[in-house]
C-alpha cells in the first residue's frame, strides 16, 4: 500500500542539515516527495512510498539527528498521488 504524508517540524531544525539529513533518510527508504524550509523557521515536507517506509519517515522527522532538536512534529495523512519520481530538497 502506498502512503502519503505532509508534516511540519518545528525547532532547531534550520541551518543544522535537517533537510539534508531528511533527503538522505527518505531516499534510503525509497520514498519520494520534497523538503524545505519556511521562513518561519520551521521546516515542511511531502513524501510518499510504500507503507512501512512511509511510516518510519514520519516516526525519523519526530527526532530527525543532531544537532537538530524537534519541539514538535505535525503529520497529515493524504491521499497518494504518485505525482514524485524521487525526493529533491526544494526552495
Amino acid at each position: 500500500m502506498i502512503r502519503r504524508y505532509h508534516v511540519l517540524i518545528s525547532g532547531r531544525v534550520q541551518g543544522v542539515c535537517f533537510r539534508a539529513n531528511t533527503w538522505k533518510k527518505a531516499r534510503s527508504l525509497g520514498l519520494a516527495g520534497w523538503v524545505r524550509n519556511l521562513p518561519d523557521g520551521c521546516v515542511e515536507a511531502v513524501f510518499e512510498g510504500e507503507d512501512v517506509a512511509a511510516d518510519a519517515m514520519r516516526e525519523w522527522c519526530r527526532t530527525g539527528t543532531l544537532p537538530a532538536r524537534v519541539d514538535s512534529m505535525e503529520a497529515e495523512e493524504e491521499n497518494a498521488t504518485g505525482e514524485f519520481t524521487d525526493f529533491k530538497i526544494v526552495y
